[in-house]
C-alpha cells in the first residue's frame, strides 16, 4: 500500500505528524510519501521518507504517475482535492482536519471546503476534537468520518539528561500568530517575574512563519513589559532536540505554558508531557486529550491572567502535586498515544475504503 500525504508547508504539528506516521506505517507495510507545496524549516527533520516540495502541476503530475499511490490524505488544503482529480489521480482522497487555527478560521475553512469535499473526497479524517467533529457534522453530514488519535513518539519524546539551568524556565512553543496567543503568554510571564525574580523565559518558535508586523508587535510588547533581559527566543529547533528542551524546562523547576485559543491536537503539549515537563494550558479543546486538570496537567480559563498565575505558581511550588502530575502525564501518553495504535486505526480506515 502506498499513500501520499499533502500539506502546505513542513512546519509545526502537521510536519511532526506526517513524518512520524510515515516512519510508523512503514513498519506495517504501508509506504508513505509527503508532498508540500512550499518549503519550510521542518525539512531539516526529514531523513528517510520520500518528500517532495513543489507547487507546479507538471511536477505533481509526474509524482503521481511515477508512484501510482493507492490513496491520498490531503491535510487542510481543500483546493488540493480538486487539483489531484484534475491531474488524473484515481484513488480515494481523504481530507484531514489538522491545523485549522481559531474557531472562526476553522468555521470559515470548512464552510469554504464543502463544495470541494462533496465533489472530490471519499472521507474526512479527524482527531477526536469536539469543535472539529461538530463542524463536519454540521456542514458535511454526508461525508464519511474516521476519528482517531494522532500519535506521540515516546521513543524520542521521553525525559533526557539535559543542560542544567540554575534558574526556573517558563517555556512556550508556537508561531507568532493570533491563535497561539503570544500576547497573553507575555502578559502572564510579566506577572510571574514579579513573583519569581530569577524566572527565565524561553520561547521556541519558527520566525520564518511570522508576519513582519507580528514580529514588530512582539518586539514592542517585550520592550513594554521589560522582559528583554530574561527572554530567550530560539527559532527552528530540530524536532529531535525538542526532548532536551522540555527536559531542561522540567529539571529547572519550570513548566510549559500553552496559551492557544484553540488546538486541533496540540503536539507541543503532548510531547512536553511525555518528557516529564509539566504543562499549564488554556482549555483549548484538542489538548483535553492530554490534560486532566490537576491529574496530568493544569488548565486555566483563556484571558484570566490571575488564574493562570495561580495555577503556574501551584505547579512550581506544590512539589507533591507537580511530581504526581508529571508521573501520571507520562503514563497517559505512553498508554493512549502509541504509534502502533495509530497504525492499526489507519490501516482499518484504508481497508474500510477498499484500499489494500
Amino acid at each position: 500500500m502506498k499513500i501520499l500525504f499533502t500539506f502546505y508547508v513542513p512546519s509545526g504539528g502537521v510536519e511532526t505528524l506526517n513524518r512520524l506516521r510515515c516512519e510508523t506505517l512503514r513498519k506495517h507495510g504501508v509506504e508513505g510519501h509527503i508532498l508540500y507545496t512550499s518549503p519550510g524549516s521542518g525539512l531539516q527533520n526529514i531523513t528517510d521518507t520520500p518528500t517532495y516540495v513543489t507547487n507546479y502541476d507538471e511536477d505533481i503530475s509526474q509524482i503521481l504517475a511515477a508512484n501510482q499511490f493507492d490513496a491520498a490524505i490531503v491535510t487542510s488544503d481543500y483546493l488540493m482535492t480538486e487539483r489531484l482529480r484534475r491531474l488524473q489521480f484515481q484513488g480515494p482522497v481523504i481530507f484531514e482536519a489538522q491545523g485549522f487555527g481559531t474557531m472562526e478560521q476553522a468555521h470559515t475553512l470548512v464552510q469554504d471546503a464543502v463544495t470541494y469535499l462533496k465533489s472530490y473526497c471519499q472521507a474526512v479524517l479527524l482527531p477526536p476534537t469536539s469543535h472539529l467533529i461538530g463542524l463536519f457534522n454540521h456542514f458535511c453530514p454526508w461525508l464519511r468520518q474516521f476519528i482517531f488519535m494522532n500519535m506521540v513518539d515516546t521513543q524520542i519524546f521521553r525525559h533526557r539528561e539535559a543542560e542544567l539551568s540554575l534558574n526556573p524556565i517558563l517555556g512556550w512553543v508556537g508561531r507568532l500568530e493570533k491563535n497561539k496567543n503570544w500576547v497573553e503568554f507575555l502578559n502572564i510571564a510579566s506577572k510571574l517575574t514579579q513573583l519569581i525574580p530569577n524566572l527565565q523565559i524561553r520561547m521556541l518558535t519558527d520566525e520564518t512563519l511570522a508576519a513582519p508586523q507580528e514580529r514588530q508587535d512582539f518586539k514592542d510588547r517585550v520592550n513594554t513589559l521589560n522582559l528583554v533581559s530574561r527572554l530567550q527566543t530560539i527559532s527552528n529547533v530540530p524536532h529531535s532536540q525538542m526532548p532536551y528542551q522540555y527536559s531542561m524546562i522540567a529539571d529547572s523547576g519550570g513548566f510549559l505554558l500553552s496559551t492557544s485559543l484553540v488546538e486541533g491536537f496540540g503536539y507541543a503539549v503532548g510531547e512536553a508531557i511525555a518528557c516529564g515537563c509539566p504543562v499549564v494550558s488554556t482549555d483549548s479543546d484538542g489538548v483535553r486529550a492530554f490534560i486532566k486538570h490537576n491529574q496530568t496537567g493544569k488548565f486555566y480559563s483563556q484571558g484570566n491572567i490571575e488564574q493562570a498565575v495561580q495555577e503556574s505558581m501551584d505547579i512550581m511550588l506544590n512539589f507533591p502535586l507537580r511530581q504526581q502530575i508529571c508521573q501520571q502525564g507520562v503514563r497517559l501518553i505512553q498508554e493512549a498515544f502509541s504509534p502502533s495504535a495509530y497504525a492499526s486505526s489507519f490501516i482499518q480506515m484504508m481497508n474500510a475504503l477498499d484500499v489494500s
